[in-house]
């Protein structure tokens, strides 16, 4: 049975359409992986994400160590049984979380000692106890520890945080392999950093091919350098990486921001925004987000989106989901959840359609008039 593979079926220009074959199922690329924090994609049943198109989803190591346990989990079956999702999972290392999250943080070069924002109980974690954690979830695509690169930063200061990186990538590479069994079923991905430095960049994917991963993300974006910016290292830095292997953009994001990736040949994403937003009462469209909490969708018999097939479209009314969100009912929570992540899925659709159709750039520039014009709106 497969562990990993990457096929790339179809090229426009930069913009590559393929499948990631695993043993759990086939991950359609370019993917948008909606996000299961705490074992769950919030306010979903995993059939529901499913039935949205979803191939993969993300599981947050910090928060699954600290609540319920990796080792609780590992005991119930794997966060896939745990869970009831039978497709691939993607876990991240924790870096992030823990240099944001953690309390009283302190980090040195064997990892990162912090206080749960639970319960203020001490912890440390390690690109060993990450390997460690992520085995005993049972992932799929297992992510490299490394550290949260802050922003702005200054190139001395990106460069520390690229080298301590690249070491934990090692220690990441050791630290999986020493897992036997799943290291034979499942991948690891590297990350690169270097912030807003290309020379940086570039210096950090050296360090990743001399240790070898299955696939590469580029991390230390979409932490408030802006769309223009992003899309400026994405320019560079994603050509950089090996060609062959799926190229992960991680927390990344919003509806134009996933087109122009996938411009610059990203395969994967993950983000929190389809879910959050629709927990707070923004609807994606593609004619830009809505706010369905506006009282002039009080009375609106129209749909969320007219055109849209989601199961919240084909049921429920603009006016009926504003009285569920403004009452704080959670069928609210759900359905606009559910919507969300539909349209997201239907994006990333659309997007795989029209780079197997050689129209990549047409269908990208059309959407992207309609959206942006919307949300301007």
């Amino acid at each position: 049975m497969t562990r990993f593979a990457f096929a790339i079926a179809a090229r426009d220009g930069a913009a590559r359409s393929g499948t990631i074959c695993m043993r759990r199922g086939d991950i359609r690329t370019p993917a948008f992986m909606p996000v299961g924090t705490a074992a769950t994609v919030k306010a979903m049943k995993p059939e529901a994400v499913a039935a949205s198109g979803a191939d993969i989803l993300l599981g947050n190591t910090y928060h699954l160590m600290l609540r319920p346990g990796a080792e609780r989990v590992a005991r119930l079956g794997g966060l896939h049984r745990f869970m009831n999702w039978d497709r691939p999972i993607l876990t991240d290392s924790g870096g992030y979380q823990v240099m944001s999250l953690g309390d009283l943080t302190r980090k040195t070069e064997e990892g990162v000692r912090f206080k749960s924002h639970l319960d203020g109980s001490a912890h440390m974690l390690t690109p060993e106890r990450s390997m460690e954690v992520q085995r005993l979830l049972g992932a799929d695509i297992v992510m490299a520890f490394d550290e949260c690169t802050p922003f702005p930063a200054t190139e001395q200061q990106a460069a520390d945080s690229m080298e301590r990186s690249m070491r934990w990538a090692a220690r990441s590479r050791v630290g999986f392999d020493c897992g036997e069994a799943h290291a034979e079923r499942a991948a690891l991905f590297g990350i690169q950093q270097g912030s807003m430095f290309e020379r940086l960049r570039q210096r950090s994917t050296n360090a990743l091919l001399e240790i070898g991963f299955d696939g590469y993300a580029i991390g230390g974006l979409a932490v408030g350098e802006g769309h223009d910016a992003m899309c400026g290292v994405l320019d560079y830095a994603t050509s950089m990486l090996p060609a062959d292997r799926p190229r992960y953009l991680m927390g990344v994001g919003k509806p134009d921001d996933l087109v122009e990736a996938v411009r610059r040949g990203i395969d994967m994403f993950d983000c929190v925004l389809p879910t959050r937003s629709g927990r707070t009462g923004q609807a994606f469209t593609a004619d830009g987000p809505i706010n369905i909490r506006n009282a002039r969708f009080a009375e609106d018999r129209e749909p969320l989106e007219p055109g849209c097939e989601c199961p919240t479209c084909a049921h429920y009314s603009r006016g009926y989901v504003h009285h569920l969100v403004r009452a704080g009912e959670i069928l609210g929570a759900m359905l606009m959840t559910e919507h969300n992540l539909c349209f997201y899925q239907r994006l990333l659709q659309g997007l795989r359609d029209a780079i197997r159709e050689q129209r990549f750039d047409a269908h990208a520039a059309a959407f992207l008039d309609r959206y942006r014009r919307g949300s301007k709106a």
